[in-house]
């Protein structure tokens, strides 16, 4: 029965009603922001990153490529993004980037972009492509598979560098990790309109993320207390 309740509620999704296209103006901003946002992350680590400006420009442009896809998906909706809405929802997390980048600091600027956001994408778009149009769903599994790859990327240096970047990690997830719930419960209802609910994306999240942790070098343990970092306001 909880199956067959899952399908109707998809069945029931109406792509063109004027309640799913104003969710879908926020939500659609938002993947195109965060990949610009990537974009830029990407480019601005070739400066402090100089061995690794040839893969950095390379998922740069992976990015650039995303965004216009989730361009071409609101344009299929005739739906106008509110980009207004999504610069000011990633202001804080770009504030602490841009910060971190200034200072030199490439663990934070890592942890923000290839493991806090790419994990924050990979859920997202985890949770909607089954309930995603047909034109959306095909832009978004192509999307999903290079995102993976970005994940691996910060992944690889900081398991690499372990043992000089832990205590950093450390500090970058306390600053940076609750801005991810608070993130969340700012598009909860939009997301439900799409099918998405919050309980499947913070699902999503902490294992994506904690995978992340774990394959880095963190034990299970640290995993756990790192991941649930100001859940829930803790």
């Amino acid at each position: 029965m909880p199956q067959l309740e899952a399908t109707v509620a998809i069945d029931s999704i109406d792509y063109q009603s004027e309640i799913y296209k104003d969710a879908y103006s926020r939500i659609n901003a938002i993947v195109i922001e965060g990949e610009q946002e990537a974009y830029d992350n990407y480019l601005r680590l070739t400066d402090m990153m100089p061995d690794a400006t040839d893969e950095l420009t390379k998922l740069a442009k992976m990015e650039m490529r995303h965004k216009k896809g989730f361009m071409a998906c609101g344009k299929n909706l005739k739906v106008t993004p509110d980009m207004a809405f999504a610069k000011d929802y990633f202001s804080e997390l770009h504030g602490n980037f841009q910060r971190a980048a200034e200072e030199g600091d490439v663990v934070t600027c890592l942890l923000i972009q290839s493991l806090i956001i790419e994990s924050f994408a990979i859920a997202a778009y985890n949770i909607y492509i089954p309930e995603a149009d047909p034109f959306a769903k095909k832009i978004t599994e192509g999307v999903v598979k290079d995102e993976y790859k970005h994940l691996n990327f910060g992944e690889e240096w900081l398991k690499a560098n372990f043992d000089t970047v832990k205590e950093g990690l450390e500090k970058a997830n306390r600053e940076n990790l609750p801005l991810v719930w608070k993130m969340l419960n700012q598009v909860e209802e939009d997301a439900a309109e799409l099918g998405m609910e919050k309980a499947a994306l913070v699902e999503d999240f902490m294992i994506q993320y904690g995978d992340a942790l774990g394959n880095i070098g963190f034990s299970m343990r640290e995993v756990m207390k790192l991941s649930a970092m100001g859940l829930a306001g803790g």
